[in-house]
């Protein structure tokens, strides 16, 4: 059992730590227009977001693509996804990512909580994005897509909880599948939905039906739900 002197505050990251509009969503609006030739709304994203199964954004495109009529197998669709997100040498979309985290806010929260990361992003781009960003030291621990079974499968807030009281732990996310991997864990969840989201008010509605104790505008709000 791991020694209880201070909580575990698991935090999410596209969306939440850093703004993915830029990045993923331009990814996702791009590659559905090169296999459909549609023009999509970058708000209609938020429709596949409060649907379990949707937080993987390569899955989202897929099913966003064959819902058009387009043929395009997944294998073809996480290709041409990845030129433009990642691109080469991390030179992509992702370069144009914004951290949502005021430093000082974070710094105050590591100072009162362990703080983790359980994310669905390949472990590589996450840690480029902190790097980036200069707060990799902030996170003792890091879930990423490699590490197991994805949202909405528990696993990840299990490890990272390792043996605490649930009670004192705290998981904030975005997404339907966020806040269903934290009811099966047993691990009390915040939604943190920017105020310009894609459908943020459908969003917000879902989140609280799945048990978000809260709903914040930024994750700098966290800290103010510590256990």
């Amino acid at each position: 059992m791991v020694e209880e002197k201070r909580a575990l505050v698991i935090l999410d990251m596209d969306g939440v730590l850093v703004d993915v509009r830029p990045s993923y969503h331009r990814a996702i609006l791009e590659t559905v227009r090169h296999f459909t030739g549609c023009r999509v709304a970058e708000e209609e994203i938020g429709r596949f977001k409060v649907r379990s199964g949707f937080n993987d954004d390569w899955k989202l495109t897929h099913a966003w693509i064959h819902e058009l009529g387009g043929k395009a197998g997944v294998r073809e669709v996480v290709t041409h996804f990845q030129q433009l997100y990642r691109g080469r040498n991390f030179r992509g979309y992702i370069r144009l990512e914004r951290l949502l985290a005021d430093r000082r806010a974070l710094g105050r929260l590591g100072r009162a909580a362990d703080l983790a990361i359980f994310t669905g992003r390949p472990r590589e781009e996450a840690l480029y994005t902190l790097r980036r960003f200069r707060i990799r030291n902030r996170f003792a621990r890091i879930v990423a897509l490699e590490d197991g079974r994805p949202k909405p499968h528990p696993d990840g807030l299990r490890r990272l909880a390792n043996g605490r009281r649930r009670s004192r732990v705290l998981y904030a996310g975005d997404t339907a599948d966020d806040a269903l991997a934290a009811g099966r864990a047993g691990v009390p969840f915040l939604a943190v939905v920017d105020p310009q989201a894609p459908r943020r008010a459908l969003r917000v509605r879902e989140l609280r039906r799945l048990g978000a104790r809260a709903i914040l505008e930024s994750v700098n709000e966290v800290g103010r739900w510590l256990p």
